[in-house]
């Protein structure tokens, strides 16, 4: 049986669903390395990890960012990352606590995302070459439009209604515009590690079969052999080292993914009740975009 307070904390979690205030000290008060630029600006920055001396690609592409609270605190440091390596036209439209079926046309009131930013309204507006989605699955029945399917109560009717709403979600992309869908495969998972990875392998399937493309982010934020195998903590990587605030514990030559209090989320500072990105330097977020960024430049 679950825990009680492994449930008050997935709840928690989930449903505040993002980075709220950062805490006090230099690196919480000027979040470094984030522009507070237009998501649709493009812009010079300093090289960070991954970052090479070659040309941008011939065309900067255009991206759209969409998904929950995991988006909802990396979609800056994404945007940073995009138009750093690849001069990219940036949007960003996540809410916290959604899945799915919220970006989906036609679901009206019983839906967390309104109407003017469905994905395939922002797709005929934007127009973009890509459609990032990040989502962590709501397995919980949070959102209106799940129909009080859960994970917890029956997970066969859970994957086959995921599964439904990503050919929905992409065939109404696909409707829209020439956007190709970037699915961002999901992390660790302590409570529900066969979940993940169930899901991920739709995240598969359903890109093999529309010319989508995954993103193993998931995978960025795994111990080495033990993809689906929940860590705190990871090996500092070079840049990490090198650069204040990546990597966390030095003396042990780790950096934290997570907080000890949101085994979920990978945004250093604290949830709030207010969702926002991510203000303080998160090595788990950057290592997400960083994979992100690498899917699409190796399509772009």
């Amino acid at each position: 049986m679950r825990k009680p307070w492994i449930v008050g904390l997935l709840l928690t979690a989930v449903l505040l669903g993002a980075c709220g205030d950062p805490v006090s000290g230099p690196e919480a008060a000027a979040p470094p390395e984030v522009p507070e630029t237009s998501a649709t600006t493009h812009q010079r920055a300093p090289a960070s990890p991954g970052t090479s001396a070659k040309a941008p690609a011939a065309k900067a592409p255009s991206v759209l960012y969409l998904g929950d609270s995991l988006a909802m605190e990396a979609q800056k440091v994404l945007g940073q990352e995009l138009r750093r390596e690849l001069r990219a036209t940036y949007t960003s439209a996540p809410y916290s606590g959604t899945t799915l079926c919220d970006y989906l046309e036609g679901t009206g009131k019983r839906s967390l995302v309104p109407v003017a930013d469905k994905a395939a309204a922002l797709v005929r507006r934007l127009r973009p070459d890509f459609v990032v989605l990040q989502f962590w699955g709501n397995a919980w029945g949070y959102t209106p439009c799940m129909d009080g399917i859960t994970y917890d109560a029956s997970p066969e009717k859970y994957f086959e209604r995921y599964a439904a709403d990503m050919k929905r979600l992409a065939d109404q992309i696909g409707a829209a515009g020439d956007a190709r869908i970037v699915w961002v495969s999901q992390g660790p998972d302590p409570i529900t590690p066969d979940r993940v990875r169930r899901v991920n392998a739709l995240y598969e399937e359903q890109a093999a079969g529309s010319g989508g493309l995954v993103a193993d982010a998931g995978k960025a934020v795994s111990a080495a052999g033990a993809r689906y195998s929940w860590v705190q903590y990871l090996a500092c990587t070079a840049y990490e080292r090198e650069h204040p605030g990546y990597c966390t514990q030095p003396d042990r030559d780790r950096t934290a993914l997570h907080r000890d209090d949101d085994y979920l989320h990978f945004c250093l500072a604290p949830t709030t009740s207010t969702p926002k990105p991510c203000p303080v330097r998160s090595p788990g977020i950057l290592r997400i975009t960083l994979e992100i960024t690498r899917a699409i430049r190796e399509k772009s």
